[in-house]
């Protein structure tokens, strides 16, 4: 079960740069590198976004995505894995209306506030649940291995929501006998089974956790270090301290620290990315 955390944050200004267009079944935001002087884009790689509750047209989303494309030279595709059943944007408004205690009006609109949240929140946490969306996300994955991918490094980036499909897919799924990724990377996941589906990974992840994370406690984030160091070159765990859930795509950029944060974030995916990536045939 989703809390709320997974709903709340904060809507980034910007303007996203690539463009929308249909791929193996699903709409799909891509972004690519700059062209160089001569003209030409090689491109490093593929790295498909698996995001957060607030889908593919989230504006945070779309930018994160330009982000990777432009600082690391991949083509990046950022699929409607969700079918057009993410979380509406303004719950992220919501989440601040929801919980506010200070007066007796807060108290009075909190049951108008409690319907709205489970008006927003119910309806994607059904049409989403694991069971529905994982053949959708691994089924998109084995298609651009088979197609564009075939002899490209790919990447899985997963955000919340996304973080659990990120670990599955790491579990050493293969088409064609070729691994559905080559490296992820998940940002303050949800709904992980810990220790269980962390055991499980043979492909490398690396971890960006909030230390005040409500989703992934202290005590999980350390049955997360101690399972992925045990796993000799397959893992990494960040600590983000201070940090709380949703800090990689929906912090709140007017305070130094939270943009600085998902700043390193973005580095230490585009980091993990270009190290795993390096020796793909």
């Amino acid at each position: 079960m989703s809390c709320p955390d997974c709903f709340s944050g904060h809507v980034h200004s910007g303007e996203p740069q690539g463009e929308v267009t249909k791929l193996h079944g699903l709409d799909v935001y891509v972004a690519s590198p700059a062209p160089e002087p001569t003209g030409n884009s090689a491109i490093r790689g593929i790295i498909i976004i698996i995001p957060d509750a607030f889908g593919w047209e989230f504006v945070n989303n779309r930018i994160l995505a330009d982000h990777y494309a432009q600082k690391g030279g991949y083509r990046v595709y950022l699929p409607d894995f969700m079918n057009g059943r993410s979380c509406p944007v303004w719950a992220i408004s919501l989440m601040g209306d929801l919980f506010k205690t200070d007066t007796l009006y807060d108290w009075l609109v909190k049951p108008y506030h409690i319907v709205r949240a489970m008006y927003a929140m119910l309806p994607f946490m059904y049409f989403n649940r694991f069971s529905r969306s994982w053949p959708i996300v691994k089924s998109f994955f084995a298609a651009v291995r088979q197609d564009e991918g075939a002899q490209l490094p790919i990447g899985a980036a997963g955000f919340c929501w996304g973080g659990k499909h990120t670990v599955n897919l790491a579990h050493g799924a293969e088409v064609d006998s070729k691994p559905l990724i080559n490296a992820g990377f998940t940002g303050h996941p949800s709904l992980l089974s810990i220790p269980g589906e962390i055991e499980k990974i043979k492909i490398p992840v690396s971890f960006a956790l909030g230390e005040l994370d409500m989703v992934v406690k202290k005590p999980q984030i350390e049955q997360i270090k101690n399972i992925m160091e045990s796993k000799d070159g397959v893992g990494e765990v960040k600590v983000y301290y201070g940090a709380s859930h949703g800090f990689c795509v929906r912090a709140d950029h007017v305070l130094k620290d939270a943009e600085q944060q998902a700043t390193e974030a973005e580095d230490q995916a585009l980091d993990w990315f270009n190290r795993h990536f390096a020796n793909v045939q």
